[in-house]
């Protein structure tokens, strides 16, 4: 049997983080589907930050074990990103409650858009024709299958500003981190993920009451209930590194485009688990541009001159500094 050469092992590997990725993601979006739809478990908030608390367990245990070597990340970066990420979830949160539906979902293919001026501005990354219209036939393909009732508000459309720029600079600065201050996947999550949990597990009760108008200690978690959380917390440690493996080995630009895969799989599994009503010729359609569009934004960044970098500038979108 023929080795294995370098390209076809990162070919695999890149693969294998991808579909870590799409699995961990899915899973835990139907499993909160179910804790929240079913089980009317609200707080989407709080349980975030159980989220990262059982990835914060995680990292530790994986340090310990010597699998996650000592690391270093300033103080003042670290602030930074645990305002951006929890900015996002926050805002994507208030831009549902505030916002129609289908003006939710413009909002997040406006992330893709605000990625790509990130890394011309900041990485000076140029895109060939084909990347640029592959991107723009993925937008249009998961717009015409997620997207129907549009109304818009002052309030909704300010929440949605604040999530789609958090959450893009959030992504873009899980790639930034990892590549200025050398960090693998487990030594950033072990830096951010204890920030995230303390921040959250103390605001998130308190924006949760103030989304929903429920308090998260009076609910009745009943075996059931209990069981999902649980569940969901399992598989966000998955979705949390996976995350941070595919943005470090590619781009929160392609981590985005493609991560649109997820999308289709999640309307998809909808349909087969939570009911048909909402399928038609015009989702079907829209799903398969979506996914053409996908492959064809693979094969074009891929080729040379596809999406190159025209220096390598390590820019703060904060400052500005190299």
């Amino acid at each position: 049997m023929a080795p294995v050469s370098k390209a076809e092992r990162k070919a695999l590997m890149d693969a294998g983080a991808w579909i870590f990725n799409v699995v961990t993601s899915v899973g835990i979006i139907m499993v909160n589907k179910a804790l929240m739809a079913t089980h009317g478990y609200s707080f989407a908030t709080t349980l975030t930050g159980l989220h990262f608390a059982t990835t914060t367990l995680m990292t530790v245990v994986m340090r310990l074990m010597g699998y996650v070597q000592p690391s270093h990340l300033p103080l003042p970066e670290l602030i930074k990103f645990v305002i951006f990420a929890n900015l996002s979830i926050v805002g994507m949160n208030v831009s549902l409650m505030w916002n129609s539906v289908g003006f939710y979902q413009i909002a997040k293919l406006c992330i893709i858009p605000v990625l790509c001026l990130f890394e011309v501005v900041f990485d000076n990354f140029r895109y060939s024709r084909g990347t640029k219209l592959s991107i723009m036939v993925v937008l249009l393909g998961v717009g015409v299958c997620t997207v129907s009732d549009v109304s818009v508000n002052t309030r909704g459309l300010a929440a949605a500003a604040v999530a789609v720029w958090s959450t893009a600079l959030q992504q873009y600065y899980v790639h930034y981190l990892q590549k200025k201050y050398s960090l693998g996947s487990f030594n950033l999550l072990g830096h951010t993920a204890p920030a995230q949990m303390a921040s959250l597990l103390v605001l998130g009760p308190f924006v949760d009451y103030w989304l929903t108008g429920k308090k998260v200690y009076s609910f009745d978690y009943s075996p059931i209930v209990i069981f999902f959380i649980v569940l969901s917390c399992i598989i966000a440690i998955g979705t949390n590194l996976s995350q941070f493996i595919c943005i470090g080995r590619f781009t929160a630009v392609s981590f985005q485009v493609l991560g649109h895969m997820k999308t289709i799989l999640v309307l998809i599994l909808g349909f087969i688990f939570f009911g048909k009503e909402g399928l038609n010729l015009q989702v079907a359609l829209g799903m398969l541009l979506a996914v053409v569009g996908m492959i064809w934004y693979g094969n074009a960044s891929s080729k040379p001159g596809g999406k190159e970098r025209l220096s390598h500038p390590e820019k703060s979108p904060e400052d500005g500094r190299v």
